[in-house]
């Protein structure tokens, strides 16, 4: 029996629009829909287990992948099934996972899936801009605990005028491409690049966004209703007990207030706070403990955070001493590592980032081959996080979710930054050594300062720094602080990370946890992140404060110069034979690549030594090199032979030519020897194709004064063919 499909239509403007269609496929899910916007179609299921489990947080998985099918093509590579995620698939499932997870109860723990698959692509739509809505309208289908709908939705700005969802192509003359996730009354997650924007622009975009998901949100409860909502299912949630609740933050709070108060390094503090702990823990029995002993840890834990907040809420001071727009003392370095082609050392409080720089040609770019893109950056960078810089030591698995996420948020802060006339394919791999408060931030800084120790001419240096929120909703005090800890990052409100130039915004990142935030708030704490970014940018130029004028010694040069099409066969030559050879005699890297708008070939040449580039350039310019009729030439013999010598001409090493022998002076020459010797040098004056033999004309005779009394010899008659008649077939028999 054909199924009774359920769908929301939700207007975009312009003639388009986005469905929500349910009850057609995956019906064991506990809630599965298909979104479609053109010819692009998703499918989310979510599935979460009735057993709760004992962890202390939710095991929520957000999987993203788009189906090679989905663009009628085959994966890459040898094995033609779909493997690991992409780094572009693991940022679409953080974008999900960050607004999700904070809407379940802290209470619940139940193992849970929310799975998204790409299944039909349009080059005209991009799916990640989707996902959100996928996933939340699939959770309002099911019986889970979620406290409302959400969505996503992506903002450009194209002349002035903002868009909703743009297109790729769109978004290449966009300047601003920001992600944001809202619920219909609050502000969730924002992150995006943006071209050098001011705060209120920022805003205004947000703002923007946040209307068009209040429409997406209400779709999403009315497909639900006329779906049939379902109970929310019943669960053992954490258990409670106020009276405990109240004797443990009565024993810890004055005391923990008073540390935090004194201000101290992360190291000394963490251990007077689990001093504090023990102290508390030690007051109740074996038995007690055995029974409670979670139970006082999440309230030790709680009258900490109400503690430190309220330190700070009321008297403006912070964990480390610091007022709420004080940085943390700045220092670095530039040129640290000797062999790399770039390096710099960023120190910010006890947050260290070492960035290297590494110059490449265009064959070093990252590919990125995706269903829903193909294409390639020239510039990219790659972050690790490695346990040691936070005093732990723990497994390591791969690349992790984070720091794709970190390293990606870093590389959009820096890119635009990056000139599009730079020659090179631009590596910056960021090395977290010490970690206490936004690594990635540092990373940019860091990240900044080895571009220009490199050489690499960025347009303005960048600077990032991570911001924080403590707000009380009762009193209306808030607090923006500047800079934050990593304790700050998990007791606040709202963390965000800025980044930007002296001109403006170039990329962000936000996790907003109140409801209602006002945008008066948002606004005040981006222009104290403002003020921030500049102490910090003033700080990194008095390290450095423009880019080197060119690379170092030891680094590569490039240099780039464009060919016709016609002659890129013989650059490369019978099975790459003549450029093989070419980087082999002089070191350098080659790389030949074909302009599609222009047509011609552009020749990269990578090396170290100034000479073998030169030599590479002297033997192009010999490819091309073409005599001007009328023009003298210098040329030198390097052959003699019974009808003539032949030349090579000075200024194109390797182009040759026949001077005939009746070229070589007015008199009657019997032998080439009694003219001209091996290795002689002469002038010649080219004639252009002689269209009798069809080949270069050159003479050295017409340099030399006529004789007096010369008298020119007959033209020869044309040629005759075999059966006596000359070249247009006429009898020449007399």
């Amino acid at each position: 029996m054909k199924p009774k499909v359920y769908k929301e239509i939700i207007d975009l403007g312009d003639g388009r629009e986005i469905s929500i269609e349910t009850g057609k496929l995956a019906k064991q899910a506990h809630g599965s829909v298909v979104v479609q916007s053109g010819k692009c179609m998703m499918l989310c299921t979510v599935v979460s287990n009735y057993e709760q489990k004992d962890l202390g947080f939710l095991p929520l998985t957000v999987d993203y992948r788009e189906k090679f099918a989905a663009a009628g093509r085959y994966p890459g590579g040898f094995f033609k099934r779909e493997a690991r995620p992409s780094d572009g698939e693991v940022l679409t499932m953080r974008l999900v996972d960050r607004v999700l997870r904070p809407l379940f109860p802290k209470d619940y723990t139940a193992e849970t899936q929310v799975m998204i698959q790409l299944m039909s692509h349009d080059e005209d739509v991009m799916p990640d801009a989707m996902a959100g809505l996928a996933a939340s309208a699939a959770i309002q289908l099911s019986d889970f605990p979620f406290e409302c709908a959400i969505s996503e939705a992506r903002v450009g700005r194209i002349n002035g005028e903002f868009v909703i969802n743009p297109t790729r192509a769109q978004l290449v003359e966009s300047d601003i491409d920001m992600m944001i996730g809202a619920s219909a009354d609050s502000v969730m997650m924002v992150e995006g690049e943006m071209d050098e924007i001011s705060e209120e622009e920022m805003a205004d975009a947000i703002k923007f966004a946040h209307e068009a998901i209040k429409l997406q949100c209400a779709a999403q409860i009315r497909l639900a209703e006329a779906f049939g909502k379902k109970e929310v299912r019943e669960y053992e949630g954490d258990r409670e007990d106020k009276d405990l609740e109240k004797k443990v933050h009565d024993m810890a709070y004055d005391k923990v207030y008073a540390i935090a108060e004194a201000g101290s390094a992360k190291h000394e503090r963490s251990a007077a706070f689990k001093e504090i702990k023990a102290e508390i823990k030690a007051t109740f029995s074996e038995e007690e403990l055995a029974e409670f002993g979670d139970l006082v840890s999440d309230y030790y834990r709680k009258a900490e955070k109400a503690a430190i907040r309220d330190l700070t809420l009321n008297v403006g001071l912070r964990l480390d001493g610091r007022k709420t727009d004080e940085i943390r003392p700045i220092w670095s370095e530039i040129d640290y590592l000797p062999s790399v082609h770039g390096s710099s050392i960023f120190t910010r409080g006890e947050t260290q980032a070492l960035a290297t720089v590494t110059l490449g040609t265009s064959r070093d770019a990252n590919k990125i081959d995706m269903p829903s893109f193909e294409g390639e950056e020239n510039f990219y960078l790659h972050y690790n996080f490695p346990p040691f810089c936070t005093g732990e030591a723990r497994p390591i698995r791969g690349t992790s979710r984070r720091e794709v996420g970190h390293g990606n948020l870093a590389q959009r802060g820096l890119k635009g930054m990056i000139p599009t006339d730079c020659p090179y394919t631009v590596r910056v791999v960021s090395e977290v050594l010490e970690s206490n408060g936004s690594s990635s931030m540092a990373t940019v800084c860091a990240g900044t300062m080895a571009l220009m120790d490199a050489g690499v001419q960025m347009i303005r240096p960048v600077s990032g720094i991570a911001m924080g929120l403590i707000s009380d909703a009762k009193s209306g005090k808030y607090a923006v602080l500047s800079d934050i800890l990593g304790d700050e990052d998990h007791l606040g409100d709202m963390d965000f990370k800025v980044t930007g130039t002296s001109e403006g915004i170039t990329a962000c990142q936000m996790d907003i946890k109140v409801k209602g935030l006002g945008y008066e708030i948002l606004v005040n704490a981006l222009k104290q992140a403002r003020e921030g970014r500049l102490h910090i940018l003033g700080k990194l130029t008095e390290t450095i404060s423009t880019p080197n004028s060119d690379v170092k010694p030891h680094a590569p040069k490039m240099v780039t110069r464009t060919i016709p099409n016609e002659y890129i066969g013989a650059m490369i030559g019978p099975g790459g034979k003549n450029i093989q050879e070419l980087q082999k005699t002089t070191g350098c890297t080659l790389v030949i690549n074909e302009d599609p708008i222009t047509e011609e070939g552009i020749v990269e040449i990578l090396g170290t030594d100034q000479e073998g580039i030169d030599t590479v350039l002297a033997k192009i310019e010999s490819m091309l090199f073409k005599p001007e009729v009328g023009s003298v030439y210098e040329v030198k013999v390097i052959k003699i032979l019974d009808f003539g010598a032949v030349v090579e001409y000075q200024e194109a090493p390797g182009n040759e030519v026949l001077l005939h022998i009746s070229e070589l002076d007015w008199k009657k020459t019997d032998k080439v020897t009694d003219v001209l010797n091996m290795g002689d040098v002469l002038d010649i004056k080219y004639f252009g194709v002689d269209p009798r033999t069809r080949k270069d004309k050159v003479s050295r005779k017409a340099l030399i004064e006529k004789p007096e009394g010369y008298v020119e010899r007959p033209a020869r008659p044309p040629r005759s063919n075999d059966r006596g008649r000359d070249n247009r077939g006429r009898d020449n028999r007399r």
